[in-house]
């Protein structure tokens, strides 16, 4: 195992790159009948995300837009809105597109009941009526909060992608992130999905949690083989307090260091390698005969706010309390208070309350800064041939900001290849081509750090 001290230097505050330009740069500037507008006129294939933003309680880590509530109003009420909010998009878009993706996000999905989530598909298939066959249909699930009845809705109604939250099976961490999920409750969850015959299997894990070291997070990962995913996402602990309360809780002497979450990493990559899966992309992982994989192998491999996808040249279309939705030139976000959400809706609006057009620039860097971020290599004559560009010239501020990674990045007239080494700090590389980031002020406290 490498000796990461000579690394630790290179944790600094920056993006993980689910868009470019960031959220930090969307805006009121661009205009709701602006956006309006673009709905009116795409014609691409559609990706749908639902944002579910509701839990019982708090996970001390989490950085979501969540909900704390036990009142069963609440979810109504939510639904209620959802359901407006597309009669609205019917309106406005062609629903007749093809659909592509679609995705539950939380919150906790399933923290709606059963009869609650087939309410919910049955309109958007209402709505939306031109699944593609292969469609992609996934959803977020705690397994703290999975029935039979919930799984027979999700698998009989097209699901054939689940994401289980474990981020960790020490007790001791589980405790200190208010976050109790013993083993045995999350294989019966797996135990239950499996059983319905479901085509892909996901479970996200968390490293840089309190208590964590590099023995107790093998012991996480060897009972992670016992349950056989069919992916993996193991995500670096976003340590923003003064963005979420709940993460002020924690004793910051308790998290581990960059140098050990480096080596935790490290070992991830090696260990997961040995038991037949593949690193996809920054924090993913991926057994070799997933698609995943496959486009990773074909230079195929997508970046959203998703994360990782094989569904390229679709419009995410973001419903929902602080949804995101993305198109060839521009990116939307709907309100994140809710009280906002719902008055624009009672209103006859769509919530839209920002977001950012794209120029040609932020096009040409995000072509860039996606492309490294998912394939670990950037095909330069691509770039230039697409955009018409030189691109020693049109990048050479970035090109000498890459030279601090000189060795773990290698760059010849073709391509720009980042080497195993690298690939643990692709979002520094990946920096070096931000316009944006150049102008953020070094104490301005925006993003998480990178190791």
């Amino acid at each position: 195992m490498k000796d990461y001290k000579a690394y630790v230097k290179y944790s600094k505050a920056g993006p993980r790159y689910t868009s470019y330009p960031t959220a930090v740069e969307f805006s009121s500037k661009f205009k709701y009948e602006e956006y309006i507008q673009i709905l009116k006129e795409q014609s691409r294939n559609l990706s749908l995300y639902f944002h579910l933003p509701f839990c019982r309680s708090a996970c001390y880590f989490c950085g979501c837009n969540v909900i704390y509530t036990a009142k069963e109003e609440s979810k109504e009420r939510y639904l209620d809105y959802l359901f407006k909010e597309l009669n609205l998009l019917d309106k406005i878009l062609d629903t007749k597109r093809e659909v592509v993706q679609m995705h539950f996000g939380g919150g906790t999905p399933t923290f709606f009941s059963a009869k609650q989530l087939e309410r919910l598909i049955l309109k958007i298939k209402d709505v939306f009526r031109n699944f593609s066959e292969d469609a992609e249909i996934s959803c977020e699930i705690d397994p703290r909060f999975l029935n039979d009845a919930q799984a027979d809705v999700l698998t009989q109604n097209g699901f054939n992608r689940i994401s289980f939250g474990v981020q960790d099976f020490d007790e001791r961490v589980q405790k200190e992130i208010h976050r109790i999920q013993p083993f045995e409750l999350t294989k019966e969850a797996v135990d239950r999905v499996r059983k319905r015959k479901i085509k892909s299997l996901n479970m996200d894990l968390i490293y840089g949690l309190p208590y964590q070291s590099l023995e107790s997070f093998s012991q996480t990962l060897e009972k992670i083989l016992l349950l056989n995913p069919d992916r993996l996402a193991i995500f670096n602990y976003a340590h923003v307090p003064w963005l979420k309360k709940n993460m002020r809780k924690f004793d910051e002497k308790t998290l581990p260091t960059p140098e050990v979450k480096l080596q935790i990493l490290e070992f991830c990559e090696k260990f997961l390698s040995q038991n037949g899966y593949k690193m996809i992309g920054m924090d993913h992982f991926a057994k070799e005969n997933d698609e995943l994989f496959k486009a990773l192998q074909d230079n195929t491999l997508h970046r959203n706010f998703q994360g990782y996808t094989t569904k390229d040249g679709a419009d995410l279309i973001g419903i929902g309390l602080t949804s995101i939705g993305e198109g060839i030139g521009h990116y939307a976000q709907n309100f994140k208070d809710m009280s906002s959400y719902e008055k624009a809706i009672d209103e006859g609006f769509l919530p839209f309350e920002r977001g950012v057009l794209l120029s040609e620039e932020d096009k040409i860097r995000k072509e860039v800064i996606m492309s490294l971020m998912a394939n670990f290599k950037l095909d330069i004559k691509k770039i230039e041939k697409k955009f018409n560009l030189k691109f020693e010239e049109y990048f050479k501020q970035d090109l000498e900001d890459l030279k601090e990674y000189k060795d773990f990045v290698s760059k010849d007239e073709n391509f720009i290849k980042v080497n195993e080494t690298g690939v643990l700090l692709i979002r520094n590389i990946a920096m070096c081509f931000d316009a944006y980031f150049r102008n953020i002020s070094e104490d301005k406290k925006v993003f998480s750090k990178t190791v």
